[in-house]
């Protein structure tokens, strides 16, 4: 995937000449789509932060990268070159979010590909979900939804909550693991990796920051981190603010939770120590 920053609308359009045509927009992050010409072309998505993500196979995104460079449009945005493993065989990986969040409840997802799904996964761009924007994820993420084979476990603040009370969060992290990849084990032929966690112990193989040695744990981690993203959004709803991902500033947010006496089940994780000791202020 190549990104390129400080690009503007109008500058894109140059590219008409060069057989480059406007597409219909996803979604509201974005201002421009465009595809580029021939067979499988390249897509270029012009975000509301005037980044521009180049899409499609290597060797185009390549050339458009170059053609970009020549027409001064925008800068490249420098990024850590991911050298995925070249695998063999069919893999399942899988990955997980939210779990060192105080708001929201835990996602874990799941990616299958063969040889030629795994070569169409990195034409999609992808890369590892620490490096990517959030406008990125989203954007790289509806389209594996349009063409990965994948299965996404999300469970809300309440149904965490009532699974904690019979798991420790070694145990709900295993199983979640496991059932997400059972759901796209359709025969015995593919191995299951796992982004390695303390106290992992399912799957073949269990690899540490496996998100950058393996397209599909890859692809796992930004569809994790998108459903963990529309979560917190949904959250933000409810509670009319903007909830905070992670758990070093979310004092002000477990403020307003005790002022409107919302049910803390709902919106957070209860074996956190910092919401406890919310809950033992509301209690006085």
């Amino acid at each position: 995937m190549v990104t390129f920053e400080k690009v503007k609308k109008k500058d894109l359009m140059q590219l008409k000449e060069r057989g480059f045509s406007s597409v219909k927009t996803k979604t509201e992050y974005e201002q421009e789509r465009m595809k580029g010409p021939g067979p499988g072309p390249v897509t270029l998505v012009l975000f509301n932060s005037n980044k521009l993500l180049l899409q499609g196979a290597e060797a185009k995104v390549a050339d458009t990268k170059k053609l970009l460079q020549k027409l001064k449009i925008g800068k490249p945005v420098k990024k850590e070159k991911l050298h995925f493993k070249q695998e063999k065989g069919t893999i399942i990986g899988s990955d997980e979010a939210l779990k060192g969040d105080t708001f929201g409840g835990l996602v874990v997802a799941a990616v299958r590909a063969d040889s030629a799904e795994r070569q169409r996964l990195k034409q999609l761009g992808i890369a590892d979900s620490k490096q990517l924007s959030d406008k990125e994820i989203s954007a790289i993420a509806g389209q594996l939804r349009k063409t990965a084979n994948y299965h996404v476990i999300s469970l809300e603040p309440k149904d965490y909550n009532k699974l904690r009370k019979q798991y420790n969060m070694t145990g709900l992290m295993n199983l979640l693991h496991m059932e997400c990849a059972s759901k796209l084990s359709i025969d015995s032929i593919a191995k299951h990796v796992v982004d390695k966690f303390p106290g992992c112990n399912t799957g073949d193989i269990i690899e540490t920051k496996a998100e950058s040695k393996y397209v599909e744990v890859a692809a796992a981690s930004i569809l994790a981190r998108d459903e963990a993203k529309k979560q917190i959004e949904r959250l933000s709803r409810k509670l009319k603010i903007k909830v905070p991902m992670g758990s070093t500033h979310v004092k002000e947010a477990l403020d307003v939770l005790k002022k409107k006496g919302l049910p803390f089940e709902r919106f957070v994780k209860l074996d956190f120590q910092n919401v406890a000791r919310a809950m033992k202020q509301q209690a006085l």
